[in-house]
């Protein structure tokens, strides 16, 4: 056998003291549930001695198992014995419920003359009051985490058993008493809100992000005692303490999200349980809206209402991508030189994406490719409808997991001559498409930015809507859609009194403008929650009747992570190697399973899966309903990690537009001096906040999706564990890609558009 399984199976400590201690307790709240079950069987069902007894199990098998002996060995394993301590034996302990439990399971005499009037002592009553504030349970879990690991007093602990269980004790006291009031073990009263637990979790796990990412992001060893002990399969002391700071990070911020997620449901369930109500709840368009109407600020509402300030803008972008479109084909050749490799490929998309979260689809509202297609217009009077086969969102899919073939294929970011050629096709089509057809065809149809735009504005504060349903009632003219002289309708057949959301919504304002009661506004709301519910929506339907918006949704998720995938370094060394080992001397073919695998192939997997499971666990709704809107659910998460890829290069080439722009000028005549290209790598290190902004995205995309998930399942199943079942697959993906999203966070990038010094 090898020696270091032998010596793994050998470490196990089987101490009677602890297993006496272990097993004395397990029966004696064992024998208390048993008492109390017979009377209270709904306060303490079956899986609730589970839990308790697991936690029991685990915390056995931190101390006791190899884990303790290797723990002076390797601090990655360290590192799990802290989070089964920390995050994964207490809160199973409190699931049990334990105390009334273990008291009732005591002998009778000890009850009574032993523990009875000590419990009833007012300054015992006093310290649990004390202890048991929420204020003094975080604290202590935050201050022995980080106290703890101090490099004094950690290495004490490895040197001295003493401390080592001193060290051990303290995070697992510090741990009960910070799970206390998120579980809130029956028969204890919330000194706090529940709510108040969300923020509670959320800034623990803020803490715990910080403090791992001390361990994986720092440059030497924390602990020497690590770097002068014998290494285990060859691994360096840094990499063990890298390995370390990713088991405390990645899993504890699950448990953490998770527990967040759970929290968050058990305090909407009440108000959703409704057996046999409506999956369906009432219109959007009908509530009252609230909020601060951004069209009536002073200035930026003006400009935004004004048919003229949507001109402007798309005026000054037509510019910018005219002088891109001429860099691109007579500038250099090298991406990070030329403005388009720059312009389009550093600072549009994350500005794209940075709108969407914190505004709308602002992109659309000054899009420059419309513009040729309006003039066009005055010359030409299109009149033939969309071909009804194509008046779906597949055609869309279709060309945007084409986009995201040929960027990987043909390294679009570093080919100015390429994508000037797709801006030059792009303004080609607009006008082609919308010459010939009558209709925004092009925006509702064709264009895959436009798509992505629709889908991530899913999430965008903002919305294009009427103020007040009272005012739509009385209206005859419907002037939104149909438009009036001076003033045209919606292009997208969205008529506001029955339109719910951003999807289709281009932020163009014409409705704005037509409608004769000045009753559209730009108004605040809660980014997702059109997908809570399914009303009818006009120009689209319901939802949950759209497979290829759902296809949509799926592949720009997926995309997400594809295209975020292609540029570390792992993948691409993957890639070579399978291409190098079938004989192609290009990693085109192998990049082209690998996109067909996870952009094709797992979404329909997952669709199938997902639709069979729904359909056989809440037939009310349908499989197909349950598959169309839980897809949706997973945009927040696709979205996130949009953000993060996109800020990415943002950050690292932030510096590359003043040289780029400096160079262009010269090559025009108007030299301002030679281009300092030292700024164009000069930030091409992002700090450890940026990782941890990053992360912190992922955790609420995550977070966002899961609980869009959960909305949409349990309004329609009669049982909980229906709804838990029917989310399950959902969840799992979910969960996956989060894993996968922050494993590619940590792996080293191509500085894609960069020079490097």
């Amino acid at each position: 056998m090898n020696p270091v399984a032998s010596a793994a199976i050998a470490s196990w400590r089987f101490e009677p003291w602890l297993l006496l201690a272990l097993v004395a307790t397990a029966w004696i709240y064992l024998r208390g549930r048993r008492r109390l079950v017979r009377d209270l069987p709904e306060r303490l069902p079956p899986w609730r001695g589970v839990c308790f007894v697991s936690g029991l199990a685990v915390f056995f098998v931190a101390v006791a198992s190899p884990l303790d002996a290797f723990a002076d060995l390797l601090l990655q394993v360290h590192m799990t014995q802290h989070f089964l301590l920390m995050m994964v034996a207490p809160p199973l302990l409190w699931l049990g419920r334990p105390e009334l439990p273990l008291l009732h399971g005591l002998p009778h005499v000890a009850r009574r003359d032993g523990l009875g009037p000590f419990l009833g002592w007012r300054v015992l009553h006093r310290v649990r009051a004390f202890l048991t504030h929420p204020v003094v349970c975080w604290l202590a879990f935050a201050g022995a985490m980080w106290i703890w690991h101090l490099p004094a007093l950690y290495e004490t602990a490895l040197r001295d058993p003493f401390w080592h269980e001193a060290e051990h004790a303290s995070f697992f006291f510090a741990s009960l008493l910070f799970w206390f009031p998120v579980i809130q073990p029956w028969p204890s009263r919330p000194r706090w809100s529940r709510w108040m637990m969300v923020p509670y979790l959320f800034l623990a796990s803020l803490q715990a992000t910080a403090f791992s990412a001390l361990f994986v992001f720092s440059g030497r060893v924390i602990y020497p005692v690590y770097a002068n002990a014998p290494r285990l399969g060859g691994m360096s002391a840094l990499e063990d303490q890298k390995i370390a700071g990713a088991v405390m990070w990645v899993p504890g911020s699950f448990v953490l999200l998770a527990s967040t997620m759970l929290l968050v449901v058990s305090l909407l369930a009440p108000k959703l349980v409704r057996p046999g109500a409506p999956a369906v709840a009432a219109p959007i368009p009908n509530a009252p809206r609230r909020g601060t109407d951004v069209l009536r600020w002073p200035g930026i509402g003006a400009v935004l209402r004004a048919r003229s300030g949507r001109a402007v803008m798309q005026v000054v972008l037509l510019l910018i991508a005219a002088v891109v479109i001429v860099d691109g084909f007579f500038g250099p050749q090298m991406g990070a030189m030329s403005l388009a490799g720059v312009v389009p490929w550093t600072y549009a998309r994350a500005g794209i994406v940075i709108g969407l979260l914190l505004a709308g689809n602002l992109f659309c509202m000054a899009c420059p490719f419309l513009l040729p297609r309006t003039v066009g217009r005055k010359f030409f009077a299109p009149s033939r409808a969309w071909p009804a086969v194509l008046r779906s969102k597949w055609f869309a899919v279709a060309l945007f997991v084409l986009y995201l073939w040929g960027y990987e294929v043909f390294a679009l970011w570093d080919s100015p001559l390429w994508t000037a050629w797709i801006l030059l096709g792009y303004f080609v089509t607009a006008f082609v498409v919308d010459g010939l057809f009558k209709g925004a065809s092009f925006c509702k149809y064709v264009c895959p930015i436009g798509q992505f735009n629709f889908v991530g504005s899913l999430i965008s504060p903002l919305e294009v809507t009427v103020r007040s349903a009272d005012a739509c009632g009385t209206c005859t003219t419907q002037d939104c859609i149909r438009g009036r002289e001076g003033a045209p309708g919606c292009e997208l057949d969205l008529f506001l009194p029955a339109k719910v959301g951003n999807l289709d919504c281009t932020f163009c304002m014409d409705c704005v403008r037509a409608c004769p009661h000045d009753n559209v506004g730009l108004l605040p709301r809660l980014p997702a929650s059109e997908l809570i519910v399914d009303p009818p929506r006009a120009g689209l339907g319901r939802l949950g009747a759209r497979p290829d918006v759902a296809a949509l949704a799926l592949v720009v998720v997926f995309g997400a992570f594809v295209n975020a995938a292609g540029m570390v370094e792992p993948v691409v060394a993957g890639l070579q190697s399978v291409s190098s080992s079938l004989g192609f001397s290009s990693t085109a073919p192998a990049f082209t399973v690998f996109l067909l695998m996870t952009l094709i192939v797992l979404p329909l997997a997952l669709a199938a899966t997902g639709r069979w499971w729904g359909r056989l666990l809440i037939p009310e709704l349908g499989g197909r309903t349950l598959l169309c809107r839980l897809a949706l659910a997973l945009v927040p998460l696709g979205m996130a990690m949009w953000a993060d890829h996109f800020l990415f290069h943002l950050v690292t080439g932030a510096g590359a537009a003043l040289p780029t722009s400096v160079r262009a000028l010269g090559d025009v005549g108007m030299s301002t001096g030679p281009p300092d290209w030292s700024a164009a790598h000069s930030m091409a290190a992002p700090g450890d906040g940026f990782r941890s902004v990053q992360i912190l995205l992922l955790d609420l995309g995550l977070l966002a999706s899961l609980y869009l998930g959960w909305r949409v399942v349990r309004p329609g199943a009669e049982r909980l564990s229906s709804a838990l079942a029917a989310l399950a697959p959902w969840a799992t993906v979910a969960s996956l890609l989060f894993v996968a999203g922050v494993w590619i966070l940590f792996q080293p990038m191509e500085m894609r558009g960069m020079i490097m010094p």
